[in-house]
């Protein structure tokens, strides 16, 4: 992505975006007439997965509105696409919901806080996400209880955190914009009651022992004098023996597309066992398997996922990007838009051509509860999302332009978060037709699992 040398006329190229999409038209939603139905969205997404895990999937998300919007990125992406946008590009998360921001280990062992979910990603107009991050929060608000001046406050503070972080990312050099990252310690000082303290605190300790080795105790036993992955259907299954021999052969096709240091230190491993797991909401249907190696003896355990990948929900919407392999598309993406990327993050196809992409499955990972937060709370943590997602869309795209876009008033905040609320009102009506959808048999869905 190239731009203008010169600082002050790439901060013209983003006010001229103003012409082509106001900062306070973004306020606007209004379903067209012809606006696909979600169900069939949904249906249309689950052809080719796994049938016997998508009960799993409606089950999810017929859950709650928030976990219809954490399933339906492609509907939310149709209706993005249905409006004008700015033409101002960044490599996009594509599905930047609050609970797709977390901590997680860097290969320095410091936990940073910073998007973790990358499935989506793919180079679009940069208010794609920040419209994702905001209507996630305001749904989050009313699942809270929250009135509804404070979840419009905070879908605005999750803009306000975008906007302030661009403008302040645009007014710093390159290498300095690149090694800008949050460390998972600027969670606390968001937190003024000491009980809240105290639980973030916890929850920050919970992410530090979550490694392969705490995996180890959890998701394996001894069978036969021997370390295998338990078997917990449906949601844990060992590998059969052909899905066990695909796996050592893209095992070693995987190896392949990492660098050389980081191959000899994967060869110090040997292949122990595999088993599908059943990850995430959206993602359910989609084949993913972790495979669990073994380093200097059985008590050094390195557990991997493989997951498959497929077209971004933005595609179809978008001009066509930088790679044609998924695993390829998403591993790419992950490294250019985490602050600091997982060693072991690699790609390759599988049986029948499928892509796949492979990486660590437990590397101090966590998530906020947000399902627990108060008003001021998700306010201070919108506003942390925010700002973790500028810093990410400031490595790909014109942070100049986009700051220039944005300007120094809360025009673009307002709007956003009016859109937030909005959209909020058609993903409740959304998570309505899909019960209905359910209780009429259109979709079989199982118990929230």
């Amino acid at each position: 992505m190239t731009s203008p040398i010169n600082p002050a006329d790439r901060c013209l190229r983003g006010k001229a975006a103003r012409k082509r999409a106001r900062r306070s038209a973004h306020s606007a939603w209004i379903a067209s007439v012809d606006r696909p139905d979600p169900v069939s969205v949904l249906e249309r997404q689950g052809r080719d997965r796994l049938p016997e895990l998508l009960p799993i999937r409606y089950g999810r998300m017929a859950a709650s509105p928030f976990a219809f919007l954490r399933g339906g990125a492609a509907v939310m992406a149709a209706d993005l696409a249905a409006a004008p946008h700015t033409g101002l590009t960044a490599q996009l998360c594509g599905d930047a919901h609050l609970l797709n921001f977390g901590v997680y280990a860097s290969p320095e062992r410091h936990l940073l806080f910073d998007l973790n979910d990358f499935d989506e990603t793919f180079p679009g107009p940069f208010e794609w996400d920040v419209k994702r991050l905001a209507t996630s929060v305001a749904v989050a608000a009313r699942e809270n209880g929250h009135p509804e001046a404070k979840a419009a406050h905070a879908a605005r503070e999750a803009v306000a955190g975008y906007r302030l972080a661009m403008r302040r990312l645009a007014r710093l050099g390159e290498l300095d914009v690149w090694y800008t990252r949050i460390d998972a310690e600027q969670l606390l000082p968001l937190i003024r009651s000491t009980r809240r303290h105290r639980r973030v605190e916890a929850s920050l300790g919970r992410a530090r022992r979550r490694t392969s080795l705490r995996a180890f105790g959890k998701l394996t036993e001894t069978v036969d004098g021997r370390r295998r992955i338990v078997h917990d259907p449906p949601l844990l299954e060992r590998a059969g023996t052909s899905d066990m021999a695909s796996l050592r052969k893209i095992f070693s096709d995987y190896r392949s597309t990492l660098s050389e240091e980081r191959r000899l230190l994967l060869d110090r491993y040997r292949f122990v066992d595999a088993a599908r797991k059943v990850v995430g909401v959206g993602s359910v249907g989609l084949r993913c398997f972790i495979v669990l190696l073994a380093g200097r003896d059985a008590g050094d355990p390195l557990f991997l996922q493989i997951k498959e990948a497929r077209q971004s929900v933005l595609e179809e919407h978008l001009p066509s990007g930088p790679y044609v392999h998924p695993g390829h598309r998403v591993v790419a993406g992950q490294r250019l838009l985490q602050a600091a990327g997982d060693i072991f993050l690699g790609w390759m196809s599988g049986p029948q051509g499928r892509a796949f992409y492979w990486r660590q499955l437990r590397d101090m990972k966590g998530t906020a509860d947000v399902a627990g937060m108060g008003p001021d709370e998700l306010s201070a943590y919108a506003r942390l999302c925010g700002t973790a997602l500028a810093r990410a869309h400031a490595r790909s795209g014109d942070r100049i332009a986009i700051a220039g876009y944005l300007g120094g008033a809360d025009t673009f905040d307002r709007a956003v978060a009016d859109f937030a609320m909005a959209y909020a009102d058609q993903t409740a009506a959304d998570h309505t037709a899909l019960r209905a959808a359910v209780e009429a048999g259109v979709v079989r869905a199982a118990p929230e699992i």
